[in-house]
């Protein structure tokens, strides 16, 4: 059991890790060059909140695999909602950090958000514990996508020819 909970529990980190390594450069040299709105977080906060966020989603992850008796017909629905906003998740960075492409970045955030949305629709039937777990999740991907879209909308891209 406990194998199963500390695996369900690490696989989110392992985007966020690389995740951070794609980041760890930008940050300090692209981002800073970005109009940015003042409401948003300070650069320190994203790694504390991310920690926090992949922890809890992986824990609900687990208490819904559990729940269904593991990988069977019952869990193809929520775990595939699960894996689909985690893999846009891990997709988000490689885009914005490292494609810059602001447009791109802001209509995957938007599905993001919808799957998660998604995915704690299928989940509540199951786990209302892990449906609860997501849902600081969710308020920080609205304040996430909104400030792509700050970011978006000030700092116009430059038209490829």
């Amino acid at each position: 059991m406990w194998l199963q909970i500390a695996g369900f529990t690490a696989l989110p980190h392992l985007g966020g890790l690389y995740g951070g390594y794609l980041t760890r450069k930008e940050v300090d040299t692209w981002y800073p060059t970005l109009k940015k709105p003042s409401w948003r977080p300070p650069n320190k906060a994203f790694p504390v909140v991310w920690t926090c966020l992949y922890t809890g989603m992986g824990y609900g992850s687990y208490l819904v695999w559990k729940e269904l008796g593991g990988f069977t017909d019952d869990a193809l629905v929520p775990l595939g909602l699960y894996g689909t906003q985690l893999a846009l998740n891990w997709a988000w960075t490689p885009i914005f950090f490292g494609a810059h492409k602001l447009k791109w970045s802001l209509v995957e955030i938007v599905l993001l958000t919808g799957t998660v949305g998604a995915t704690m629709m299928s989940w509540y039937p199951i786990s209302r514990t892990a449906t609860m777990l997501l849902a600081p999740y969710l308020g920080w991907l609205c304040l996430a996508t909104s400030l792509n879209y700050c970011i978006w909308r000030d700092n116009p891209e430059e038209k490829e020819e």
